[in-house]
């Protein structure tokens, strides 16, 4: 499901594209095998956010700082192009001007610049993490992330649960506004997902989308498209969307308390729920609990394997993964298997051609990563990544039966030994 407006790269963005399924292009997967084990190599970063690939054997990483907020202080960030081996710097851009703290978002563009959204900038890079244009974005509130069109627009949004969330879509070359800006009916803190020239939104008690009118030359509002998931629930709101072509999956109950990790960090005394809604008709919607203990939490979305019809569900903060098989007809779910007493917490990783799904497991203050077989459940390897934090952003593909793993303070690259 590569979207046009991106690079044509394995991993060109967070999740490998708009639609979040999480999933690489074009490149095989790790296919371990029962004599191979998993290495590790790792380094300090500042807070890292994750890794995008450009052309064979560029590998960028994205880091900000944190301190500074604690203070009440503007925070900044950086972009690196890395060693794809060592990890090491090749070369970085300047201090990215940021502002409000929370970890940002970027891609390769069609057009072969990097785009970065970090605090309240957009900002354009050369592939030699040169800056190229800088844009002042108009809330005073951390935007997370972006996401980008079909049409090569750049659609971004502010974080907040207490105001209304508003879109500000951007002109690739120029970074300059390209419509008015959009503000939507609720405040939103998920990430944007899209697919094709429509944007969806997941409010703090509703989901909605947006699409482009190209005669109107703006976002508009798909009036027919809405669900309010929380009408009738005590849960908190929903993150990140994904779009699997036929339906959106999210799961709720994401207000939490994480520090250094998502465990017990859960708010509200409530199961979290993983929760279906139609593409094509909004009414069509069903909701699950991922495990239905009390104080359930996460910070990211499920995953869809389309080929083999599983989704995954977690509870971060009850430390559980369930994984159930849909049936496309009725799409009821089947559970197909569990893990109890497992720290996964991040955004995950599907190699979908070797059915290897990628995911965190925190344990004592130490996190590990470790690659399990999508349909069984069965454990193929594990490794320590090195970091200390729980980490709740984004891995990559690597470009050698390899995979990176952004944990906050450290960036480890996950290899075949």
């Amino acid at each position: 499901m590569n979207a046009s407006g991106y690079f044509n790269s394995p991993w060109p963005c967070e999740d490998a594209g708009p639609a979040r399924m999480q999933s690489p292009h074009h490149v095989a997967g790790l296919n371990l095998q029962k004599n191979e084990r998993l290495a590790c190599t790792t380094r300090h970063t500042w807070m890292s956010t994750m890794t995008v690939l450009g052309d064979p054997g560029e590998v960028y990483l994205m880091h900000h700082s944190a301190l500074r907020a604690k203070w009440g202080q503007a925070t900044t960030a950086c972009i690196e192009l890395i060693d794809p081996i060592s990890l090491k710097t090749q070369c970085k851009s300047p201090r990215l001007a940021g502002g409000p703290m929370w970890p940002g978002g970027m891609a390769v563009h069609r057009n072969g610049s990097l785009l970065a959204v970090y605090g309240r900038y957009a900002h354009k890079l050369n592939r030699q993490c040169k800056l190229l244009a800088s844009k002042k974005l108009p809330v005073n509130q951390a935007y997370n992330s972006f996401v980008i069109l079909d049409n090569g627009f750049l659609v971004t949004k502010n974080l907040s649960d207490v105001h209304a969330a508003h879109l500000s879509v951007l002109n690739p070359d120029t970074l300059e506004i390209a419509c008015p800006e959009i503000v939507c009916p609720e405040p939103s803190v998920a990430r944007l997902s899209a697919a094709g020239n429509s944007v969806y939104v997941v409010g703090v008690r509703s989901i909605f989308r947006y699409v482009w009118d190209q005669s109107l030359n703006t976002l508009v509002q798909d009036l027919d498209w809405k669900f309010e998931y929380l009408k009738g629930s005590p849960n908190s709101y929903g993150w990140d969307v994904v779009l699997d072509g036929r339906d959106a999956w999210f799961m709720d109950n994401g207000a939490h308390r994480y520090q250094i990790n998502m465990v017990h960090a859960g708010v509200k005394p409530t199961a979290n729920r993983l929760i279906r809604v139609s593409l094509t008709n909004s009414q069509d919607h069903q909701a699950w609990p991922i495990c239905g203990l009390p104080g359930g939490s996460i910070t990211n979305p499920p995953l869809i394997d389309i080929q083999r019809s599983i989704v995954m569900g977690y509870d971060s903060a009850n430390r559980h993964l369930q994984a159930w098989r849909f049936e496309r007809d009725n799409l009821n779910l089947k559970a197909l298997w569990q893990k109890s007493d497992f720290g996964c917490a991040s955004h995950m990783l599907l190699f979908s051609d070797t059915a290897e799904l990628c995911v965190n497991d925190y344990r004592r203050f130490q996190e590990q990563v470790v690659v399990l077989n999508i349909e069984t459940g069965e454990e193929k390897a594990r490794v320590k990544s090195g970091g200390l934090m729980q980490g709740v952003v984004f891995p990559s593909v690597g470009w050698n039966r390899d995979f990176y793993w952004s944990s906050m303070g450290r960036l480890a690259r996950i290899h075949v030994n």
